[in-house]
């Protein structure tokens, strides 16, 4: 390919950036997800100390993305009523006092499992609003055109952060303790209240709120069940977030339960997922209009990675193998979210991702006790397997859910044809 062609790829891949709005919440983005990450790995970590149960681990997960299971399509619509940018500003500024607070109880030890799982549920509460609020205002800074090229982007910031956390936390966990890990994150959050602030209102493609009505929870449910292009997505990611997307238990199962390392293994098995992500989602970014036929196909290959991970004899076989579940995962989400976000109408935008989220992290206090439970019963390589099953299912969902959605529009289309 010659410089040109390179040069027109790579302004295709990143042409989401060159929105100024975009570019400083991005930014801002990576270094508070960074932080975010690094939480979570030393979290996992200091749940394990205490308890010495991975059971324990998944319930401090499921604390976090309890909130969204039970509330998540009423705050999905409480976001659709709202402005964007004063929501941001306060579910920010309400996780840095959540990291702030663990990070003191740690520093002090008055640590105890109990406390632990409340500041969890209270960061759960946070996401409840901040994850449907964040999906939504990458259309108001970037645009419809390049909404699919800004979802992928994004989903690269957050792995890229995957990367960038847990590489960090095994060196912040032996230098500055768990305390420290606490602390830069409260910190991380200054960037994107900053970056949020500098923005320029005028800028923003405002997306007018929903006047409030009676039922618009339902229409908003109803709406989803209409349309297949959004249904059928909804339900693969259901079932992948309940039984595949428990990540921060199963690497952390199989490098200190399997493998019996340290949190030096765990950190190669999170900066070798979040590798594969950056670039799977870069892959996504620069592919174009996502579709569901593109979504079963990662589908197939996030499965099948899982089960080389599962079946890894070692652990440098395992950790390679790791990239390309990262791969996988991330290019499987952020496609699913391209769909979704392409095909829903932005009146329900709002609702849609809520559901979205339901999908992806509400299911988190199903899955992660019982994936954990699994892990501790039996062993991880079989709650990798769990979750692996679950994924290939979902893609063959999602194939005959396509083929009859075509053969659906086909008859609407000619409907004198039997």
């Amino acid at each position: 390919m010659n410089r040109s062609g390179v040069r027109t790829g790579f302004q295709r891949t990143f042409k989401a950036l060159e929105v100024r709005n975009f570019r400083l919440y991005f930014i801002g983005q990576l270094v508070s997800v960074s932080g975010t990450w690094l939480q979570s790995f030393a979290l996992g970590l200091l749940v394990l100390h205490l308890s010495h149960n991975f059971t324990d681990v998944g319930y401090s997960t499921a604390l976090q993305f309890t909130p969204m299971l039970l509330l998540g399509s009423w705050a999905g619509l409480v976001v659709d009523r709202s402005r964007k940018r004063p929501i941001l500003f306060a579910t920010q500024a309400a996780a840095l006092i959540q990291a702030l607070l663990l990070g003191i109880l740690v520093s002090t030890h008055h640590v105890a499992l109990l406390a632990v799982f409340g500041l969890s549920l209270v960061t759960g509460f946070v996401n409840l609003f901040d994850n449907p609020t964040r999906q939504t205002f990458v259309q108001e800074m970037v645009g419809h055109e390049l909404l699919p090229n800004a979802v992928s982007l994004n989903s690269v910031l957050m792995n890229l952060a995957r990367v960038v956390g847990p590489g960090l936390g095994g060196i912040f966990v032996a230098t500055v303790g768990l305390a420290g890990c606490f602390f830069i994150n409260a910190g991380s959050y200054v960037a994107v209240i900053i970056a949020l602030a500098a923005m320029r209102g005028r800028d923003l493609h405002r997306i007018t709120p929903v006047a409030p009505e009676k039922g618009q929870v339902r229409a908003g449910l109803s709406y989803v069940a209409s349309e297949p292009k959004l249904l059928g997505p909804l339900l693969a990611m259901t079932i992948i977030g309940i039984l595949a997307f428990n990540f921060n238990i199963t690497l952390l199962a199989l490098a200190e339960g399997t493998f019996h390392g340290s949190a030096s293994t765990v950190s190669h098995f999170m900066v070798a997922m979040g590798i594969g992500a950056v670039v799977g989602g870069l892959r996504v970014a620069h592919h174009g209009k996502p579709t569901q036929t593109r979504l079963a196909e990662l589908g197939f290959f996030f499965g099948t990675a899982m089960v080389a991970v599962a079946v890894s004899p070692t652990v440098l076989v395992a950790v390679l193998c790791t990239v390309l579940v990262g791969y996988g995962s991330i290019a499987f989400v952020a496609t699913a979210n391209g769909v979704l976000q392409v095909n829903s109408d932005p009146q329900m935008r709002g609702r849609v991702m809520a559901l979205y989220a339901i999908a992806f992290l509400g299911s988190s206090p199903i899955g992660g006790p019982l994936i954990g439970w699994i892990a501790q019963i039996s062993s991880p390589r079989v709650a990798l397997i769990v979750g692996a099953v679950a994924t290939l299912a979902s893609a063959a969902l999602l194939v005959g859910h396509g083929k009859r959605t075509a053969l659906h529009h086909g008859h609407e289309r000619n409907p004198g044809r039997t």
